[in-house]
């Protein structure tokens, strides 16, 4: 029955859509791909859904879809198999170390690590001036620079750009998400938050976390006519900040949105839950679509330079 809905919304609507995916928190990665599709090249595109093929997950992808939408279904999907491996028989969650060459080094799919580490660059901030250690050298900043590298070489494997590629779509929305680039060091947490993970809140009720809460600003399990038209419907983001295109810039931008405005009041220090204003909630959605249409926009350049 799904999929009979989801064919007859595709055959209705004017451009081809993206076949569900089931990832917890894939709203906002998709809509941040579905942003950046729009602004890519027609070579861009074309040499992406080449790459793409090769991802082993790309025939579940565009099953059922025809010809015309499976492009733009590959490319929305992509940007949460980083997300997706999680748990997948076959994978390991074990994380190489860090001090070694082999934690930041891109061969491919037969790379059969999840590399969790790689979504984030939790750089450490106290507002009690406690001591901070730096994040490890396998971060999101790191990857993004990697994969971008990786990606645009001529003399790499197809196999290893199409993985450079899919971990390209994800990571750049990953660091513009604030809290996959900073944790709060206090006394209840000496070691760090792990980017608020470790921060209880309350929306309309308890048990959550704080960084589930900013995972979800951009909405959650959103079907795919929403998430297109969400996108369509973001304000562009502004042409200098898009133009910014290093990512220690970007992760440098996040950290400040969550010194600023993701550990501000009404979020506690003490261990305690926070209960979470309307305000504060709809300050967080208005930062996520915001970070989201840069995010977005700033992919579509790197790819449009990567694929070229």
């Amino acid at each position: 029955m799904r999929r009979a809905w989801f064919l007859a919304l595709l055959a209705a609507l004017p451009f081809p859509l993206a076949a569900p995916a089931l990832a917890w928190d894939a709203t906002g990665h998709m809509l941040v791909a579905a942003i950046a599709y729009d602004r890519l090249t027609p070579a861009a595109r074309a040499r992406a859904d080449a790459l793409l093929r090769r991802n082993p997950d790309y025939e579940s992808w565009t099953a059922g879809l025809p010809p015309s939408g499976r492009a733009r279904a590959a490319f929305l999907q992509a940007a949460t198999w980083p997300d997706d491996i999680k748990g997948r028989q076959g994978y390991d969650p074990r994380s190489e170390d860090p001090a070694t060459p082999a934690a930041t080094r891109i061969t491919g799919y037969a790379d059969r690590r999840e590399h969790r580490e790689w979504h984030f660059v939790d750089i450490p901030f106290s507002p009690d001036g406690l001591p901070v250690q730096g994040p490890p050298r396998s971060n999101a900043q790191v990857m993004i620079t990697t994969a971008r590298g990786v990606l645009a070489a001529a003399d790499r494997t197809a196999d290893a750009r199409s993985y450079s590629l899919v971990w390209l779509l994800h990571l750049v929305g990953d660091i513009h998400q604030p809290l996959h680039a900073a944790e709060r060091v206090t006394a209840r947490h000496p070691k760090g938050d792990r980017g608020g993970n470790d921060v209880p809140v309350c929306t309309e009720t308890c048990g959550h976390r704080l960084h589930s809460v900013w995972d979800e600003a951009l909405g959650r399990n959103l079907p795919l006519d929403a998430i297109l038209a969400k996108a369509r419907a973001l304000p562009a983001a502004p042409a200098a900040s898009v133009a910014r295109m290093d990512p220690a810039a970007w992760a440098r931008e996040s950290h400040a949105l969550a010194r600023d405005v993701v550990y501000a009041p009404p979020v506690r220090a003490d261990g305690q839950p926070s209960q979470l204003t309307e305000a504060y909630m709809q300050r967080a959605e208005a930062v996520a679509a915001s970070q989201a249409a840069l995010a977005g926009a700033r992919l579509a350049s790197l790819l449009n330079a990567a694929l070229k």
